[in-house]
């Protein structure tokens, strides 16, 4: 039962079937923000619609009027349900494209080559064109019906017409003219002589198997958007161990309620947002805050959700569950972004609006004139189907996809991933990009930055004796402690009666000494004065033995190396660089003045991120985010071009419009340089192969253009199109390329 106008919503969201085309989701939100109260947009990547409603609309009205528009619509499925059936759709499609190829390849090739011709092999040919122009070709078929029904006309139509076309009167001239001479060795459109009837069977064919190629290209591109928000959701753990009645009951996430007791043993992922109420441990926090040091957790701290234990086991008491935890929030921060970022239509897409129309009048007019005029039937026909012939997008369908296929491939040699096309057009307006701290600029790994020893004492026994202890805990500070170590000494020396306080420190016998590593609360509950420490922000370990503070340990994450030449880089292309880190504000002071930033957003969690890059562009800016934990996902979707590291999450991976494979901040300048040449690719092919069969055109009206001269138009545009697309194999990293 739909909702009345008291109950609806402030917000419905829509699942679409049947688009074939950006200008389809256009067409959708147009129609649906007619609807008095309503603010709609559809995102053709989701294929979903977001409509803000008022009084008197319910999601029945809705789904009408999209399918007034002539798609339908439903009420969201479950994620599986929604995947499955993308699935059976590209695996539908996939078998149209390897069908097509299998029948068309061999059409194209004996009208290219006359020694391959052998007596019949046109109706051979107009048995394997058949199939290709009928089956494999119907999504273009039905699409146009239904665009024609509700008077609106896309590429769809003009794919649909001159397929027709050139199928229909291939029919006519085999079986009423000599091209269906059982001896001929000639009668394509290559090889007609001036004044005959051509076939265009290899036309019809090769257009529909070129474009089945870039349709299915596309809908694999489709697919890679919406694994953003399946990847957050299976961050969080599946299960929990739960106190009832004081006996341990391990339950699904889904049927935690708040005020649950939660045990979370060392390893294990925090089920749910809540605070601990027993034990003490550190918690991993970096997929959700970024944090690059786990933070220590007692009894009256807060812990969220899919976070990771990695110090001793804890009870927490569940403070929010289901929708209500961060980790759900964050999910709806990356669904809203994603909503909202304008999906770019294809150039030829929005041409098309133009160019349709004015080709399919062109075409009836000229047949109107030949016939007008006193000229045969088989001339005036032959005359409209050479126009449709020559404006048929051959060279469109070819443009796109294969500058695509070219500068993706030269991308993942650099160890760059583009998802698609839409892409590219807002690689040439940023002006600014954001960069996350933590394994983005810096490493995202912990290291010894620092050991300063009390006065009297030398910097390798602090840092020997204090390895020592730490090489038995499993700490990541700890881990960092004694990797310094070693790079100092050869055998560290064994430790005798370690034992671990969680979230404060470890001690241990080395040598005859007692030696105590940790924070300074844990000094002074064994009666030892720490020694000062300087910045509050930074993560300082005391080192203590024999009863007396030794020195300290400073631990932080560290520059990348080529993080300072990659800013460069980017100012020199135009864009100005900021900071965005959860990190205190000296710390991410600290790391901008090396790198050369001067613009810093410090102690920000996800939704400060997102409000971040939102300022910006408020400000006119057209903004670039790179990251690569959780918590960038949704910074990464709300961006005008997503970046994500390779090495970091699959969410923020999935959020994002680039990936980059290599560790390394200059692939972000290579990133952006081969976006923007493989977007001028795309254009320079757009504009030929428009300006090809523009051209034409005329000549074609006025029946100067033979079937041979048509043929070999088409051709060369094709032919143009690869080629250009080619020179991106040129393209030349700023890193130079070691020898394979």
């Amino acid at each position: 039962m739909a909702p009345t106008s008291a109950e609806a919503p402030a917000g419905i969201d829509l699942d679409i079937q049947g688009m074939t085309c950006a200008s389809c989701a256009a067409r959708i939100e147009k129609r649906l923000n007619r609807l008095e109260g309503v603010t709609a947009t559809v995102n053709y990547a989701s294929e979903r619609a977001h409509a803000e409603v008022g009084p008197g609309i319910d999601v029945d009205a809705l789904i009408a009027e999209v399918q007034r528009t002539g798609y339908d619509a439903s009420i969201p499925r479950p994620a599986d349900d929604t995947d499955a059936r993308a699935d059976a759709h590209r695996r539908a499609l996939r078998i149209r494209l390897l069908a097509a190829v299998a029948l068309a390849v061999p059409v194209i090739a004996l009208s290219m080559v006359p020694a391959w011709q052998f007596p019949g092999w046109q109706w051979a040919s107009l048995a394997l064109a058949l199939p290709v122009v009928t089956w494999a070709a119907w999504p273009f078929h039905r699409a146009a019906v239904v665009n024609l029904r509700h008077g609106a006309v896309t590429m769809d139509t003009l794919i649909s017409l001159g397929v027709t076309a050139a199928t229909l009167w291939s029919l006519y001239a085999l079986m009423f003219t000599p091209a269906g001479a059982i001896g001929m060795t000639h009668g394509f459109a290559w090889f007609t002589p001036p004044g005959e009837p051509a076939v265009y069977l290899e036309v019809a064919a090769g257009v529909t198997m070129f474009l089945l190629a870039g349709r299915y290209a596309e809908m694999r591109a489709k697919r890679r958007a919406g694994t953003a928000l399946r990847a957050l959701l299976e961050l969080g753990a599946k299960d929990a161990a739960v106190l009832r009645d004081g006996v341990e009951v391990r339950v699904p996430v889904s049927e935690l309620r708040v005020g649950d007791d939660v045990v979370v043993r060392p390893g294990e992922k925090v089920a749910t947002d809540g605070v601990v109420v027993s034990g003490q441990s550190s918690i991993d926090t970096a997929l959700i805050t970024g944090e690059s040091v786990p933070r220590d957790v007692s009894p009256g701290d807060t812990v969220i959700g899919a976070t990771l234990n990695v110090g001793g086991r804890v009870i927490v008491r569940a403070t929010r569950v289901g929708s209500d935890t961060q980790l759900s929030q964050m999910t709806r921060l990356v669904e809203q972004a994603q909503s909202r970022k304008a999906d770019v239509q294809r150039l030829a897409d929005r041409v098309s609006s133009v160019f349709v129309p004015i080709v399919i009048a062109v075409a009836l007019a000229t047949l109107l004139v030949w016939l007008l005029a006193g000229g045969t039937v088989q001339a005036a026909f032959t005359a409209a189907v050479a126009v449709l012939i020559i404006a048929c997008p051959c060279a469109l369908g070819l443009a796109t996809p294969t500058a695509l296929m070219v500068g993706t491939g030269r991308g993942a040699q650099l160890g760059i991933l583009i998802t698609g096309p839409e892409v590219l057009e807002s690689t040439r307006t940023v002006d600014a990009i954001a960069l996350d701290k933590t394994g983005t600029v810096t490493t995202g790994r912990m290291t010894v930055t620092d050991v300063t020893p009390a006065p009297g004492e030398r910097t390798i026994d602090v840092l020997r004796l204090a390895g020592a202890v730490e090489d038995a805990s499993e700490h990541p500070l700890a881990r960092a402690i004694a990797a310094a170590a070693r790079t100092r000494v050869t055998d560290l020396p064994p430790v005798e009666g370690f034992a671990g306080t969680a979230g404060s420190g470890v001690s241990g016998v080395v040598e005859g000494h007692a030696v105590l590593v940790g924070r300074a609360d844990l000094l002074r509950a064994r009666g030892i004065d720490p020694l000062p420490t300087g910045d509050a922000d930074l993560t300082t370990v005391q080192v203590a033995w024999d009863g007396a503070a030794r020195g300290t340990i400073t631990v932080g994450d560290t520059v990348r190396p080529t993080s300072a030449d990659a800013i460069r880089r980017l100012r020199e292309l135009g864009l100005e660089p900021v900071l965005l880190t959860g990190d205190g504000e000296s710390v991410a002071r600290r790391v901008a003045a090396q790198v050369g930033i001067d613009r810093v957003v410090a102690g920000v969690l996800p939704e400060g991120k997102v409000d971040a890059i939102r300022a910006l562009q408020d400000q006119g800016r057209t903004v670039a985010m790179v990251g690569d934990g959780v918590n960038d996902a949704a910074a990464l979707a709300q961006a005008d071009l997503g970046v994500a590291m390779g090495t970091g999450t699959d969410a923020a991976i999935a959020a994002s419009d680039l990936t980059l494979v290599r560790d390394d901040l200059l692939a972000v300048v290579d990133a952006l340089r081969l976006s923007r040449a493989t977007l001028r690719t795309i254009r320079t092919n757009l504009f030929w192969a428009f300006a090809y069969n523009t051209a034409a055109i005329p000549l074609a009206a006025l029946g100067l253009l033979n079937p041979m001269i048509a043929g070999a138009a088409m051709a060369f545009s094709s032919v143009f199109v690869v080629g250009n697309s080619l020179l991106l194999r040129r393209f030349r990293s700023t890193v130079p390329e070691e020898p394979r």
